[in-house]
């Protein structure tokens, strides 16, 4: 039976929303998707970072310094409620997601 959130290497931005983020390196969870934010390459269209958190607690406004910059390389496995990603290092006190 075939993924319904993962077909032919397809993923709709939508269907991120929800999901915890936890960490292969040391199984921390890195927070929850809210509001998927991208970044892709403008040359190619290839997706580049994903970002957790990155809300101003006072504006509500998006903040890159309270965010958590994930290379698109590092996300091993997208299932039905987690991502996992793989940092290679341990991402504590990075932010407060």
């Amino acid at each position: 039976m075939q993924n319904p959130i993962l077909q032919n290497d397809m993923i709709r931005l939508s269907n991120l929303t929800g999901k915890n983020v936890v960490n292969l390196f040391d199984g921390v969870r890195l927070g929850a998707i809210y509001e998927p934010v991208i970044a892709f390459d403008e040359h190619t269209g290839k997706l580049e970072q994903l970002y957790l958190g990155g809300r101003n607690g006072i504006t509500g406004n998006w903040s890159e310094k309270n965010s958590i910059a994930i290379p698109w390389q590092n996300v091993q496995k997208i299932g039905q409620e987690v991502v996992i990603v793989d940092m290679g290092h341990s991402v504590r006190g990075k932010g407060k997601l």
